[in-house]
């Protein structure tokens, strides 16, 4: 369900100054209306590179609810007091439509300027952008009318519900890095691109708002502003990704990174994030957009981002669920009740009992046969039963025979030896999301206490779900065993460790709902056994962790620190 958005918000900025807002509801173009002032970014934490001039408020003039601009534009909520300038939500009353405004003094440093842009952003005409309507200085003031998107909702709440699936990310990134390339081909630049300047409509489109108009409104620039608008994109699908900030600072109601960590992948941050479009945003942002591992080349351009983009491979949106449809319910007319008195609300009506079944002649003789039949099998058995008793009582006399007694003195089962069972092979296993090293997994069954196979290092945990329902490997034990012990080393100990483990149909199961479950284990230390439940014999076994303790750096592993796990030894019993 589409949320309401609201207008012209983005252009305020925390910089020492308290908005003020109202409290209205109703929507508008670029946000929800109950989050009036949320550009709370500052250039740091925007990652942006432009600058503003000190020192240019001006006295904004004295508005109302219920003014006029040209007669037309009927002024009906501030949604933004700032800097000199203020945004409204207007009705045109002309066209009967609700708009946004934005209008400062014309005697404003940045008068010139905001007219300027806004004249430029309306000879675009990309219908990606929130269109500007009109730009006019007359009375004193300069004011910019733009579009009213009543059923847009802006990117900061979306993501306060959680991270995107990756067909919408991808989405994002593609219709935003056209459209910014788009505007840069004609000259138009956007230096405040962020989570509160892009909407998504009810048909799944999202459109930027602000286009050149709000830098000028907030006197910023840049000396590479194609660099600076493609950073920002890198920005935008990080947080569309990981649900945080790439940055220290936190912003747009985001978390920013831990500080002193650096701009790490978001396949890093998160478990389960897509590695494309991990590497893509990596390209887009700071750190040259090269990661260690891949040295890819960085996207400083838009153009370049959607060349980047059109290399991917295309990802397809989610398969949808349909919900299992009611169950048949008989009408009264069906029930052939119709012209029949309907009973008074709370009186109990008789059922008239079923009839006997079998009333007829041919199903009394049925019944006959029926019982002439079992009659003869149970003669039948029971002669057979005598037979049977009547030779073991001829054998029991026989001195030759023996019987095998426990110390006790009395007779009873041996119990089976227990034995390892030698590992054959092994393959990592993976449901959701990338591997995790899966050239190590062999260490993990070689007789060596000090080699290890190991997870990614995640920032939150120890559960691996949502993001991912867990990571493990399957073992091949050669031929089917009955097992009934597992035994796992594990090379980090804390709060916790889970292992589970299933009977699987080969190396490679095609989902966990196929295989059998066996038993699973918490811990907290270096050892987690897993006692068989019910004996299964199988061939294949899976070594399931759906949690993993939190662990200081370890530079043996060449890992930092944060949430994973290692496994070294796994030894198995039947």
């Amino acid at each position: 369900m589409a949320e309401r958005s609201t207008a012209a918000v983005d252009v305020a900025e925390n910089s020492g100054d308290e908005p003020l807002t109202a409290k209205a509801d109703q929507a508008t173009a670029d946000g929800v209306a109950q989050n009036r002032e949320r550009d709370t970014d500052n250039d740091e934490a925007q990652g942006s590179r432009g600058t503003q001039s000190p020192g240019e408020k001006a006295s904004p003039p004295e508005l109302h609810s219920g003014h006029k601009l040209a007669s037309r534009y009927r002024l009906e909520e501030c949604v933004t007091r700032l800097d000199g300038f203020s945004s409204w939500r207007a009705v045109d009353e002309k066209l009967r439509r609700a708009v946004g405004v934005h209008i400062l003094p014309a005697d404003h440093t940045r008068a010139r300027s905001v007219l300027a842009a806004a004249r430029s952003s309306a000879l675009l005409g990309d219908p990606r952008f929130v269109q500007v309507l009109d730009a006019v200085e007359e009375n004193d003031v300069v004011y910019v009318v733009h579009e009213w998107l009543p059923d847009a909702v802006e990117m900061t709440t979306l993501l306060s519900a959680g991270p995107m699936e990756p067909h919408d990310a991808y989405q994002l990134v593609s219709q935003v890095a056209s459209a910014m390339a788009a505007a840069h081909r004609e000259g138009l630049a956007h230096l405040r691109l962020n989570p509160n300047a892009v909407l998504r409509t009810s048909s799944g489109q999202w459109r930027i708002r602000g286009l050149a108009v709000n830098a000028a409104l907030r006197g910023v620039s840049s000396d590479t502003p194609q660099r600076t608008d493609t950073e920002s994109i890198g920005a935008l699908l990080y947080a569309a990704l990981t649900q945080r900030w790439p940055y220290e600072s936190d912003a747009y109601g985001l978390s920013g990174l831990p500080k002193d960590i650096g701009l790490i992948p978001p396949d890093q941050v998160r478990a389960g994030v897509h590695r494309g479009l991990s590497e893509l945003a990596m390209r887009a942002l700071a750190n040259n957009g090269a990661t260690a591992s891949r040295h890819e080349s960085p996207c400083t351009t838009p153009e370049e981002l959607v060349k980047a983009i059109g290399e991917m491979p295309r990802i397809r949106p989610p398969e949808p669920s349909f919900a299992a449809p009611p169950e048949y319910q008989h009408t009264a007319y069906q029930q052939g009740s119709y012209g029949r008195t309907t009973p008074h609300h709370g009186v109990t009506q008789a059922v008239a009992p079923p009839p006997p079944p079998l009333q007829s002649r041919t199903g009394k003789a049925l019944k006959w046969a029926v019982s002439a039949l079992l009659i003869a099998a149970l003669g039948l058995g029971s002669w057979q039963l005598a037979d049977a008793l009547m030779d073991q009582g001829g054998k029991s006399g026989n001195g030759n025979q023996t019987q095998t007694t426990d110390g006790s003195g009395k007779g009873g089962k041996q119990p089976k030896p227990v034995r390892p069972i030698a590992i054959q092979g092994a393959q990592e296993y993976v449901v959701k999301g990338d591997a995790q090293h899966p050239g190590d997994v062999g260490r993990t069954h070689d007789g060596d206490n000090s080699t290890f196979w190991k997870t990614n290092t995640f920032i939150d945990g120890p559960a691996l779900a949502p993001y991912k329902p867990g990571v493990g490997i399957v073992y091949d034990l050669g031929s089917p065993h009955e097992l009934t012990t597992a035994s796992i080393g594990l090379r980090y100990a804390g709060d916790h460790t889970t292992v589970e483990l299933y009977a699987s149909d080969s190396l490679a199961s095609a989902s966990l709902t196929s295989a059998q479950r066996l038993g699973t284990a918490r811990t907290n230390a270096n050892t987690a056994t897993v006692k068989v439940t019910k004996p299964v014999k199988t061939r294949y076994v899976l070594v399931w962790l759906t949690a993993v303790p939190y662990s200081g750096a370890d530079a043996s592993a060449y890992t930092g620190a944060g949430y994973k796990q290692a496994i070294t030894e796994v030894k198995f019993t039947g």
